[in-house]
């Protein structure tokens, strides 16, 4: 186990190391930040001065390895455009993301994972057939569509919850639902498949014969051994909140890291784009370790594989 680790965990910091590279170097390629920053009566003179103070004068390398160095005491820097610490814009939004992402979670496995079980079980019925309905309605409509959707029946039309900001605790439920209703599609399709294939196992035959009713095999026996899958997807699809989070805080104005990076892109703030990508990329490649790690409590065959 901690050969399998250190290995997983090296390939985690090599990964992080090309994202931020690439980032750095993509970014550049967007324009200059500094016209951005001067009033349009700026002179020459003015101009040079402050790209020579944010030290956009030197070259490329320069600036790449001083970012990379000031990585290692966890220094994201300052905002070029706020004159604020990385850090504390992000640490100000990071909460509402969090929530916001937690609430997603909810909606994804809370929902997903037992509509997904049910459609297996009782494959071929009405009801399996008016859930598979709903999955398809779920993973087929766009996010930024499902948001304005529910904008229009539940806070315009019938006025239940507000359509947009984070007041208070209801403002948080059309959100979530936007977020994790992809991710749930998602969860339920690949649980449903996870389980068919379960179903046709001997074990399960078995206790059949034995008279054990579906739901005690179901809860004891089938859903470790139909987990893998889901725990793969799990990984993903929990990074990809994070990017879906982007279109759900901007059509609802929340306050998240999703409408921070749209500022910052907007505004070519480097140094603020750069440190939200850094924790993106981090919270992702933690998750797929993460996954790696479960795969070998969940069926050590896989541990023992992987240390061959």
């Amino acid at each position: 186990m901690p050969a399998f680790f250190l290995k997983r965990a090296f390939q985690a910091l090599i990964a992080i190391i090309g994202v931020m590279t690439l980032i750095f170097f993509l970014q550049r390629l967007a324009g200059d930040p500094v016209l951005l920053l001067v009033p349009e009566n700026a002179t020459k003179a003015d101009i040079e001065a402050l790209r020579a103070s944010l030290g956009f004068d030197r070259p490329l390398s320069v600036q790449y390895l001083e970012y990379m160095g000031a990585l290692l005491t966890f220094d994201f820097g300052r905002s070029y455009v706020q004159n604020v610490p990385v850090w504390t814009l992000i640490a100000s939004r990071l909460p509402y993301t969090l929530m916001l992402a937690g609430g997603a979670l909810v909606v994804a496995f809370g929902v997903g994972i037992p509509l997904g079980v049910a459609m297996a079980v009782r494959r071929g019925s009405a009801d399996a057939k008016a859930m598979m309905g709903v999955v398809l309605a779920g993973q087929s409509m766009p996010t930024f569509w499902s948001a304005i959707l529910m904008i229009m029946v539940f806070a315009v039309w019938l006025g239940w919850l507000p359509p947009s900001g984070a007041r208070d605790w209801p403002s948080i439920i059309m959100p979530s639902i936007a977020l994790g209703l992809l991710s749930m599609a998602t969860f339920a399709r690949v649980a449903r498949t996870a389980v068919l294939d379960e179903l046709e196992k001997d074990y399960v035959r078995t206790g059949h014969a034995k008279g054990l009713p579906m739901i005690r095999i179901v809860m004891r026996h089938l859903l470790r051994n139909a987990a893998i899958p889901v725990v793969t997807v799990a990984a993903l699809e929990i990074a990809n909140l994070l990017a879906g989070a982007v279109i759900v805080e901007t059509v609802f104005a929340w306050p998240g890291l999703g409408q921070l990076t749209v500022q910052a892109i907007n505004a070519r703030d480097f140094m603020l784009v750069q440190g939200v990508v850094l924790l993106g990329a981090i919270t992702a490649i933690v998750l797929n370790l993460v996954a790696d790690l479960l795969y070998s409590i969940i069926d050590p065959r896989i541990r023992i594989e992987g240390s061959a």
